[in-house]
């Protein structure tokens, strides 16, 4: 994570929550949190390469999804930074959460965040909507928080050549979640950068089938081996 001097322009109250695919009557959702920086004040722009990054990614889910009736939205974060204690990102989440609930009535909800929003959905996951989180290559610095993933499901996905965000970080955290989640899982991506710029079409397809597999888990075969389930070493896959 980097630092940004930019001077903050305005907070406002626009709202959070992008839809990307909306059906008539969604019968459950999948929420898409972009990256950050650790510090920054500068607004967010769809342009910024965090926000960029994401949409094939966004594509690769919706073309995934296991039924038609599922709702893909993006957070829309005010401000690039997390910003120390105020944690501006999950502000943020919770807010579009609530504007998900407002939009379309209570629905299970699949958190998918990349590094920042990894964080900011971990943080999120006690929210009523959330049923699920799968943070990709996320910043979950030691002593993050757990106990709000109680009975939901946890996977993290995390390249062995990212050197920004701790993978090994990742693992602590994933272990600790078994105190409260659900099956929390992780698998380690082979030759796999922070930006998952390496192998881009293996990130997407494995995210893609992780959050159908999420969404119907009866339906949908976990594209996870066993072991991403274990107390020992993670998987490579």
């Amino acid at each position: 994570m980097t630092r940004d001097s930019g001077q903050q322009t305005g907070t406002g109250t626009r709202a959070l929550l992008l839809p990307r695919s909306l059906p008539s009557r969604p019968r459950a959702a999948v929420l898409v949190l972009h990256g950050g920086q650790a510090s920054s004040e500068r607004p967010t722009s769809p342009w910024q390469p965090a926000a960029l990054r994401m949409r094939p990614l966004v594509r690769a889910v919706t073309a995934a999804l296991p039924h038609e009736d599922v709702l893909v939205a993006q957070v829309r974060y005010r401000l690039r930074g997390w910003n120390a204690e105020r944690a501006d990102p999950l502000r943020d989440t919770r807010r579009a959460l609530d504007e998900l609930r407002e939009l379309t009535g209570p629905l299970p909800t699949v958190l998918l965040g990349h590094s920042m929003g990894g964080r900011a959905a971990l943080r999120a996951a006690g929210h009523p909507q959330v049923c699920a989180v799968l943070a990709l290559a996320p910043w979950w610095p030691a002593g993050e928080p757990v106990a709000q993933t109680a009975g939901r499901r946890v996977i993290a996905l995390h390249g062995n050549r990212d050197r920004i965000t701790s993978a090994a970080e990742t693992a602590d955290c994933v272990r600790r979640a078994r105190e409260a989640a659900a099956r929390p899982a992780m698998a380690v991506v082979g030759d796999g950068d922070h930006a998952m710029l390496r192998r881009h079409r293996f990130w997407h397809r494995t995210a893609s089938a992780v959050v159908a597999h999420l969404l119907d888990p009866d339906g949908v075969p976990d594209p996870l081996p066993e072991e991403s389930y274990g107390g020992g070493h993670f998987p490579v896959l």
